[in-house]
């Protein structure tokens, strides 16, 4: 009998509803079984703040290890939560299709009904510094997202700020909630998408699996979308959105930075030829750093920074 593909995941049931969507479909090309492994990662035990243990990388890094050592044969990760550098060995083999990138404001069915100074939940900076310009209060959060509903259901919190692809994919997204306009709340990078990554020297039956996975428009989105992280040099829990959307042919991209309470905004536009994300990218960047990015969003921490 065939042995199963082993697919890495974390433990937590959004990641895994997420892998179990890629396995199935995998299952079906491949016409082999394909089981979750799960995986422990820092981010997954460490209860402080991203930012304190190191922000990028924490929900990955682990997987990577799993995925290089041979103990599983792909992993999937949310695209947001991946750093912009791969290690050697590892190609980032699909980018299926996004789901719904916008945020979404759990507890009320409209802004109208927040009270100032209403207490919302969020682990993001980039979403704390908008929900302080609207004078509401961000508090700080971890947990996954039934953790993060029965803050508001028990009444700890007037609501919660949660990506509206992570409630749809469990099933969640029945919920009372105002969805944020992405114009205003601009999406994390990444934010809605997925990322399948293979050895370098995986089976080619494998790769080409996996890549009939892959949509050619989001991976458009996120490679422009990746490539103002990496020009900024910052991670993924920088005070930073950024959203590109591709017809096929064209791709537009606007991206905002925010300082830490959101009274200070900057924007950055750009469209080209969907074929020059990479370029459409680091040319909102470029213009987000002449504008003052830089000291909105600064790069964050290595780990021998946070050990010292």
């Amino acid at each position: 009998m065939t042995r199963p593909l082993r697919l890495g995941t974390r433990r937590s049931p959004l990641a895994r509803a997420q892998a179990r969507a890629v396995a199935d479909s995998l299952a079906r090309v491949l016409d082999r079984p394909v089981a979750l492994v799960d995986v422990t990662t820092q981010g997954d035990v460490d209860p402080a703040p991203l930012a304190a243990i190191g922000g990028t990388g924490v929900f990955v890094s682990a997987l990577r290890d799993a995925l290089l050592a041979g103990e599983v044969d792909l992993a999937v990760h949310s695209l947001k939560d991946l750093p912009t550098a791969a290690p050697a060995g590892l190609t980032l083999a699909a980018v299926p299709a996004r789901a719904d990138a916008r945020d979404v404001l759990v507890g009320p069915s409209s802004m109208a009904e927040l009270a100032p100074g209403s207490r919302i939940g969020t682990g993001s900076p980039r979403r704390a510094a908008v929900l302080s310009s609207w004078g509401l209060k961000p508090v700080a959060v971890r947990g996954n997202v039934d953790t993060r509903l029965s803050m508001v259901t028990d009444g700890r919190l007037d609501g919660v700020v949660l990506a509206l692809a992570g409630l749809t994919r469990l099933g969640r997204a029945d919920r009372t909630m105002a969805v944020l306009d992405p114009e205003v709340m601009v999406p994390a990078p990444g934010q809605g998408a997925l990322a399948v990554e293979v050895r370098a020297d995986a089976p080619a039956d494998v790769v080409s699996a996996v890549a009939t996975l892959d949509d050619p428009a989001t991976r458009a989105a996120a490679t422009a979308e990746r490539a103002v992280l990496a020009h900024l040099e910052v991670g993924c829990s920088a005070p930073l959105g950024a959203f590109a959307s591709s017809d096929g042919s064209t791709l537009t991209m606007h991206a905002r930075a925010w300082s830490a309470d959101g009274a200070v905004v900057v924007d950055a536009r750009a469209s080209d030829a969907a074929d020059q994300a990479e370029a459409i990218g680091r040319t909102v960047a470029r213009t987000l750093l002449h504008r003052g990015a830089a000291d909105l969003v600064p790069r964050p921490r290595t780990a021998k920074e946070i050990a010292l």
